[in-house]
């Protein structure tokens, strides 16, 4: 189980899921593997 579920890995999200582990949060990062970079 989980601590926190993060969906979307954009800026926002990597940030907040970085926070989280840091403070030990057990981190789950859920993207759709859609970035800006990949739909170009």
């Amino acid at each position: 189980m989980y601590d926190i579920a993060i969906i979307g890995a954009g800026p926002a999200g990597a940030s907040a899921a970085i926070f989280a582990a840091k403070a030990g949060k057990k981190t789950l990062v859920i993207d759709n593997g859609k970035g800006m970079t990949q739909r170009a």
